[in-house]
């Protein structure tokens, strides 16, 4: 399993970006998907969380009504659309895979991309 996320940048407070995770190697009906960032000596931080097949999806609280998590079962493609960005949410933002359903700690997840920087400016 391949994963490569994308579309990270600078953008100022209350701005939006959308990150993308390409992946790649076999067929993911079976797995879930999520983001984690990371800040400067911080621990990684779960965000969202999907199931590939049925779209389920579980977002972090401290993300909720801003961000929103999909997928592009087409294009093998996961998504995190991030509106009203605060300076809290610079990270470097990593997606993931694993096996089975959803879930919102790292150490069930099995495939991690490169991450993708995200810096917000006050």
């Amino acid at each position: 399993v391949q994963l490569q996320a994308s579309g990270g940048g600078l953008v100022q407070a209350g701005g939006s970006l959308r990150l993308s995770c390409a992946a790649s190697g076999r067929t993911f009906s079976s797995y879930a998907m999520g983001w984690f960032r990371q800040a400067p000596g911080k621990e990684r931080e779960f965000v969202a969380t999907i199931t590939w097949s049925s779209g389920s999806a579980y977002i972090a609280d401290s993300v909720k009504g801003r961000f929103t998590i999909s997928r592009d079962n087409a294009q093998n493609t996961m998504y995190l659309q991030m509106n009203s960005l605060k300076p809290e949410d610079t990270a470097i933002y990593y997606c993931a895979a694993r096996r089975g359903n959803y879930a919102s700690r790292a150490p069930q997840y099995d495939y991690w991309g490169q991450g993708t920087q995200v810096t917000v400016s006050s």
